[in-house]
């Protein structure tokens, strides 16, 4: 009962809004990438990446929606931005950064983002510019570093509760490569080699998990983390397109308004995200979960 009391108390402690982890561990993957995996993104870049997003989420408060400045969201846009967006112009990466920031506030529907924001700006950078990429070679292969890719994504998806929607996607997109090297021949030392990749757990723990843009269901969820995964596969193999997860995200997003219309749930707010046993044990008052009519816009 002691130890018990202890491990309660020491979760009192803890913030209660996920975005602290979700920085603190954006932070560690870049300066681990930056000096160790030697990332193509110079301290510059990072710099410039991240004082656009905050600036732009003053602005776009203020001029948007007049609410008070809150950099936690943009300090996660910006910081998968220094993690993905690859580019040899300062200027394309302001743009990259404001245009991320701005999709949250011109981009909704019933107060929600339709995109994840750092998704649809390397969509729109890559599709527009053809000056800026994603380099998913950066990250290696190695599997201690997929592995704590996984641990700590793991705790920040179960902070937010939207693990759901991750392992959904990663169960569906493994089964495609598995069934896909056996149609083949293939030796599943293939699919194997295409699962040890830094990018795609940073993509299924990071931007897919984003509660702000996915459905509200779980079952909505489940739905849209299989179409993810099956647009990516064909986006890959059959259009032989590279980034196939980034054009899936971001077409898939489109749903979102169709599925929570057909699967409708409680709209997601930062605020405090109640964990399993406060779900099980407490119904009748909402501490996190608001209905979408009694939902406030936040960006």
């Amino acid at each position: 009962m002691r130890t018990q009391a202890v491990i309660v108390r020491c979760a009192e402690l803890l913030p209660k809004d996920p975005r602290y982890y979700q920085i603190a561990v954006l932070s560690s993957l870049l300066t681990y990438g930056v000096g160790r995996l030697a990332f193509d993104v110079t301290p510059t870049q990072i710099a410039v990446l991240l004082v656009s997003v905050l600036l732009a989420q003053f602005l776009c408060g203020k001029f948007f929606t007049g609410t008070a400045f809150d950099p936690r969201s943009a300090l996660i846009s910006g910081l998968s931005l220094c993690l993905l967006l690859r580019t040899n112009s300062l200027a394309l990466a302001i743009a990259a950064a404001i245009f991320t920031i701005a999709s949250k506030f011109l981009f909704k529907w019933h107060g929600k983002h339709i995109f994840n924001p750092t998704n649809i700006g390397l969509v729109a950078m890559i599709a527009l510019t053809g000056q800026a990429w994603v380099s998913p070679a950066q990250w290696g292969s190695k599997l201690y570093f997929a592995f704590l890719m996984a641990c700590l994504g793991g705790l920040v998806i179960h902070r937010a509760m939207r693990s759901d929607v991750t392992y959904a996607f990663l169960f569906s997109y493994v089964t495609i490569l598995f069934a896909r090297a056996a149609w083949l021949g293939d030796p599943w030392a293939i699919p194997l080699k295409q699962l040890q990749s830094g990018a795609l757990l940073l993509f299924a723990f990071f931007m897919i998990s984003d509660p702000k843009s996915t459905p509200d269901s779980r079952a909505g969820r489940l739905v849209f983390g299989t179409l993810v995964s099956l647009g990516a596969a064909y986006v890959q193999f059959r259009l032989y397109r590279t980034n196939g997860l980034l054009w899936s995200l971001a077409l898939c997003s489109l749903l979102t308004p169709l599925i929570d219309r057909l699967l409708p749930g409680i709209k997601y707010e930062w605020t405090r995200p109640k964990t399993s046993m406060e779900l099980k044990g407490d119904s009748h008052e909402e501490k996190v979960f608001i209905p979408r009519r009694a939902a406030h816009p936040v960006a």
